[in-house]
């Protein structure tokens, strides 16, 4: 049709990108060439994570392309800040069904955002034609000796965790809009938008990983559920744990939209929650309070580490009310390549 924009080539698309894109002192050379040239400053150690969003999978399929940019940095961000790393550098590799240039524009707004908000510079990456699919790598710099880690929690240590648990798969629950008694979603409708945000826009701790460093044991991001991710931290460190179900902090919408029953499944097995998981000899409790206030993120102390081999949940809290006896628990949080799991 006459007048009509030629759809952009992948060359189009890259550029788009590398307008954008923010620079660092650091980053010799950028988006443009065969690869990056980065320089780590003198006594640090690089840090590396990467995940991979997949639609229907990571995100469901009518999420806004400035949340799954958000999301696809986020995610990252959160490995680094569980081993207490300052971000700086990333890459983006994006699958897309199509030459959609207002799309990528959205999921700019969203991915630049936050990359804008922790100084990050997105150094390079890739594009190619596929279901939509997101990888992202990011690298950061932590001094030597203070990275956190999963394996070294120890017994008699108290166990943390930040925010809240259980919001965003709340949040999903209100896209599915599944209605079985166990799960339907109730509250106002901000208390239900505000659930959905978590879910797409989640808050990397980053600034919380960096005052932890020298204080507590052993950390990890909660993404694929607490009771899950603690297992990891169990099994690397050669303990258990006991979680305190009564202890775990619960945001006033999760409250109002669900039910006892459901929000403990949320709270320790649904995943995409992204805080930071980690123990600490009882000592460190008013160092790590001063850290919550000075973060800005709250945290609370869940549980205790102790002999064993996984995490076993008793229904009390800290100061020892309730029943206390061990509550049964079903799926623990999501695996990958589980036949009865999906986004």
């Amino acid at each position: 049709m006459p007048g009509t924009a030629p759809e952009p080539t992948e060359f189009d698309l890259i550029g788009r990108i590398r307008r954008r894109a923010g620079g660092r002192d650091d980053v010799v050379l950028g988006i443009g060439d065969d690869a990056a040239v980065l320089r780590v400053p003198p006594g640090r150690q690089l840090v590396v994570a990467m995940d991979t969003l997949n639609a229907g999978v990571h995100f469901p399929a009518d999420t806004a392309p400035a949340d799954i940019g958000w999301k696809a940095l986020a995610v990252n961000l959160s490995d680094l800040a569980a081993m207490a790393a300052e971000p700086a550098w990333c890459t983006l590799s994006l699958s897309l069904p199509g030459r959609d240039a207002a799309w990528l524009d959205g999921f700019l707004d969203g991915f630049l955002a936050l990359a804008a908000e922790h100084r990050v510079a997105l150094v390079g990456g890739d594009t190619t034609r596929g279901l939509l699919s997101v990888c992202v790598t990011v690298h950061g710099f932590v001094e030597p000796g203070r990275a956190l880690r999963r394996d070294a929690a120890q017994v008699g240590d108290d166990v943390w965790v930040s925010g809240t648990l259980g919001d965003a798969a709340a949040g999903l629950r209100v896209v599915l809009a599944t209605d079985d008694a166990d799960g339907a979603i109730g509250g106002t409708a901000g208390e239900r938008r505000w659930l959905r945000d978590r879910l797409d826009r989640p808050s990397p701790r980053v600034a919380l990983g960096r005052m932890l460093a020298g204080r507590v044991n052993a950390a990890i991001d909660i993404s694929d559920g607490l009771l899950a991710d603690l297992d990891h931290v169990c099994e690397a460190s050669g303990v258990g744990m006991q979680v305190w179900m009564r202890a775990l902090p619960v945001s006033p919408a999760l409250s109002a939209a669900v039910g006892e029953k459901a929000r403990r499944q949320f709270q320790l097995g649904g995943g995409d929650d992204y805080e930071l998981g980690f123990t600490a000899p009882p000592g460190a409790r008013l160092d790590i309070e001063r850290c919550a206030v000075a973060s800005g993120v709250s945290l609370s102390r869940i549980g205790q580490v102790g002999v064993g081999e996984r995490v076993r949940v008793f229904d009390r809290d800290i100061d020892g009310a309730g029943e206390g006896g061990e509550c049964h628990v079903g799926r623990r949080g999501y695996v990958h390549f589980d036949p009865g799991a999906s986004a």
